[in-house]
């Protein structure tokens, strides 16, 4: 399945802790998302699905994914149908492992385009 992720004005990768969650793009908006941090050596923080300015908010006061702040958190979401959300979120996490979150649903994974993917 072939998916569009967002990025902020300026076609650049939104930072977790200043994207604007209060801009009407948020209303409604909900499907799944992906937290990374730039370090070193870039790595996957979380993948989650839901309601999207809700769940950044949520992850912006997290300690286990704020523990990476001072490595730069991105963000990055798309809008997935309700019914497509558990198996794009399994193979999102399968794919790439991410740092915090050991649950993620036990369905048969959706495959879909990487964010990096050009």
């Amino acid at each position: 399945m072939k998916i569009k992720w967002k990025k902020c004005v300026g076609d650049v990768w939104c930072m977790l802790n200043y994207v604007k969650l209060d801009h009407q793009h948020f209303d409604n908006m909900a499907g799944v998302y992906m937290i990374w941090h730039g370090g070193a050596t870039p790595k996957v923080v979380y993948v989650g699905q839901g309601n999207i300015r809700e769940r950044l908010k949520y992850h912006r006061n997290h300690r286990e994914v704020q523990n990476y702040k001072n490595e730069d958190l991105y963000v990055t979401w798309a809008k997935v149908e309700e019914h497509y959300r558990d198996g794009v979120e399994a193979y999102l996490s399968e794919q790439w492992q991410p740092l915090v979150g050991s649950r993620h649903p036990d369905v048969d994974p959706i495959l879909v385009n990487s964010p990096w993917e050009a």
